[in-house]
């Protein structure tokens, strides 16, 4: 057996469940979950239709690479949304079966297992960057991001002898938790150390079409590239799903882009892993990356979802609009594991300890008094589940 399993940490949602085993919700009101990041919006018609329409695929065996069509839609996609003179299709695009599964054995790719590699990442984190470091022998270096600093990774605080042991650092750009969104000059500094210590940039951006403002779109780091010179995206990988963006998470589908020569290795990987995308998720997949009127529906459905939350939310707690992402990570007075048990026995709301997204480093977890709150319901409930929480806030300072 792999030794390094027993070293993997309960998923968040695991912890949860214990942390609530003993206890039930209010049974007087409907139970309303905001923890989980699962879209809840309706999926756009036009794939159901597609995928209805070529379920005779499954009797093929898809390519590991995808069918040229799809890696074509990508690109055409990243090259319309993020300004790029030039994506390579045929060896810079690679489609996958969802971030998650493709975050995972890209670090596989990368991570030498006999030697005392280092992985830089966030802290808090999705919980995948941590898991794939610990089961391909790697270390993880945490970075944490919390309320003093804007919630933005200081990169600049890590040592020249970290940097020279680092394969791999993973930026989660708009974040989750938080929802910030990495500048041009991180971006710069990242790709200044990549370039003089050869480690790869992975940059998770699945939630990238989740924001505010039409005219302030969130940077993405091939953008980035581009600005900075970097034109043929070495070192550099992003990672994309149509799951947030299309409301599409049972799709899995999404795609890697970047560097030539990390994704011919890569490539060479999955063919042994076994993970191609099915014929007809491909094809409706290409329809979703074509299409943006649905994923612009998708922004103002969440824009008037935060616009009314934050309404009711924001004279009673320390919570603020995030640059990008469907996610609130508000500070609470009560302990975070406190915060979520009592609301949760007392409204019917669930929401997530910020602690479970992070770990604690020299004795600090900047998770702590935080908790996560996914807007994916529909406006209805989300808008409900508030007015809960304002209602929760609101008897416990009276009882304090």
């Amino acid at each position: 057996m792999n030794p390094y399993i027993q070293s993997l940490h309960p998923y968040p949602f695991e912890k949860l469940s214990d942390l609530l085993s003993d206890i039930k919700p209010n049974p007087e009101k409907e139970l309303i979950k905001l923890t989980i990041g699962e879209p809840q919006h309706e999926a756009p018609k036009f794939v159901l239709d597609c995928l209805s329409q070529n379920l005779n695929g499954v009797s093929k065996y898809p390519l590991t690479k995808g069918d040229p069509a799809l890696s074509e839609s990508i690109a055409q996609w990243c090259k319309q949304r993020f300004s790029l003179s030039e994506l390579n299709p045929k060896t810079q695009v690679i489609p996958v079966t969802g971030t998650r599964e493709a975050l995972f054995a890209i670090t596989q790719t990368l991570i030498d297992s006999q030697g005392d590699d280092i992985i830089i990442s966030p802290n808090p984190f999705y919980q995948i960057y941590e898991g794939a470091g610990i089961l391909a022998g790697a270390q993880l270096h945490f970075l944490s991001s919390d309320a003093e600093n804007n919630y933005q990774v200081n990169y600049r605080d890590v040592k020249d002898s970290i940097w020279e042991k680092c394969k791999i650092v993973f930026v989660c750009s708009p974040n989750n938790p938080s929802g910030s969104v990495m500048t041009l000059e991180e971006y710069e500094f990242l790709l200044k150390k990549a370039n003089e210590f050869n480690f790869t940039l992975i940059a998770d951006e699945c939630y990238s079409e989740i924001y505010f403002d039409e005219n302030n779109k969130p940077l993405g780091l091939l953008e980035a590239c581009q600005k900075l010179g970097n034109q043929s995206y070495k070192n550099c990988l992003v990672f994309h799903s149509l799951s947030k963006r299309s409301n599409l998470p049972g799709l899995r589908s999404g795609f890697v882009a970047g560097d030539a020569d990390i994704l011919k290795a890569f490539l060479l990987y999955r063919t042994y892993q076994g993970c191609a995308m099915p014929p007809h998720h491909q094809k409706a997949s290409i329809l979703a990356w074509q299409d943006e009127e649905h994923v612009l529906q998708n922004r103002n459905l969440y824009r008037r979802k935060f616009s009314a939350v934050l309404d009711i939310l924001s004279p009673v707690m320390q919570v603020s609009h995030p640059e990008a992402s469907f996610y609130l990570w508000p500070k609470t007075e009560l302990d975070d594991e406190t915060f979520c048990r009592e609301l949760y026995q007392q409204e019917s709301v669930l929401v997530l300890p910020g602690r479970y997204l992070a770990r604690t480093v020299n004795e600090f977890n900047p998770g702590e008094h935080h908790v996560r709150m996914a807007l994916v319901a529909e406006e209805e409930q989300c808008t409900e589940a508030a007015l809960r929480i304002r209602n929760f806030i609101l008897t416990h300072s009276k009882n304090i």
